[in-house]
């Protein structure tokens, strides 16, 4: 019998194209992505969470770099999107005092790389940055020299978009350019339902079979779309990974904090949340996630990961 994650590849290599589905989405997907789209670090929207958590393990990489000495910044952003997290880390680091920062996002979609450049104008024009966003599938071997990049991201989704089996090389390949700290997030098993591209609420229909590998979606504007989608249990993600990468923390985002959103299909305006209840959600939040009976019911599963030592 052919393995789930086989069943994927044969899958994605019959659609490769999942770029064009965010393309179509256009300003949508940065929208649902970002939250309030003229708050570069603002993390209070319904989906916010994971990305404030996110956003605090990258902070104290910087911090730890700026703490030894270093003074110039490498990094590289795998599936960059609309480049907001190159945005922020770029932003951040000029306010750290790095006087030389390089970046380059990649990404499938060409509009989100176009989107991208055009979001980061401001920031690409100061002459300690070297910014740039390319189009290209990250499975292909990276320009970058061995050792060279300091902070590598893969953020939100783009590994449930790839075969199981394609991911010990690319892990292979993250590990032979980066010298320091590998940040990736995917959708959980038991994760709250996506699709990707929107918020649920812009799907009349969806369904995600997790045999195959594949999610498919009509949309309230008569829009069918299918491609690639595979769920992540803790333990399948640290097994592909670990054979090339040292694992500093594998945390569940978003266990509580989603399910109690401030959304009116289950959560009427009524019943708010209010500052106490979401103390209490983050009390639970930092409680269990790492518990293995709960992280895979995370929204998004968090893999903080080192290169090896040279």
């Amino acid at each position: 019998m052919k393995s789930l994650a086989h069943r994927a590849a044969v899958d994605f290599d019959r659609h490769p194209n999942v770029g064009a589905d965010y393309d179509r989405a256009g300003e949508r997907y940065r929208a649902y992505a970002d939250g309030d789209l003229d708050g570069l670090y603002n993390f209070d929207g319904q989906y916010g969470f994971g990305d404030r958590e996110t956003w605090g393990l990258i902070g104290q990489a910087l911090h730890e770099l700026r703490v030894k000495g270093v003074r110039e910044l490498f990094v590289v952003d795998l599936g960059c999107g609309p480049g907001t997290w190159l945005r922020r880390i770029i932003d951040r680091a000029r306010q750290m005092g790095f006087t030389r920062i390089r970046a380059r996002g990649i990404d499938l979609a060409e509009a989100q790389v176009r989107r991208a450049r055009i979001l980061s104008h401001g920031l690409a024009s100061h002459s300690d940055v070297d910014l740039r966003f390319e189009v290209g599938d990250i499975r292909a071997r990276m320009p970058e020299s061995d050792g060279s990049v300091d902070i590598c991201l893969c953020l939100y989704g783009v590994l449930n978009h790839l075969p199981a089996d394609d991911l010990p090389a690319l892990f292979r390949e993250v590990a032979r350019i980066t010298r320091g700290h590998f940040f990736t997030t995917v959708r959980a098993i038991g994760s709250t339902p996506t699709v990707y591209v929107d918020g649920v609420k812009a799907a009349k229909t969806y369904h995600q079979d997790n045999v195959r590998g594949r999610l498919d979606i009509e949309f309230q504007d008569g829009s069918h779309t299918s491609f690639p989608s595979h769920l992540f249990c803790a333990a399948e993600i640290r097994a592909l990974a670990a054979p090339a990468l040292t694992i500093t923390d594998l945390i569940g985002l978003d266990l509580f904090h989603g399910r109690f959103a401030n959304d009116p299909q289950w959560n009427p305006a009524e019943a708010a949340p209010n500052a106490d209840f979401l103390q209490a959600l983050r009390v639970l939040e930092s409680r269990f996630s790492h518990d293995p009976r709960f992280i895979d019911h995370a929204t998004h599963l968090l893999m903080v990961a080192r290169g090896p030592e040279r």
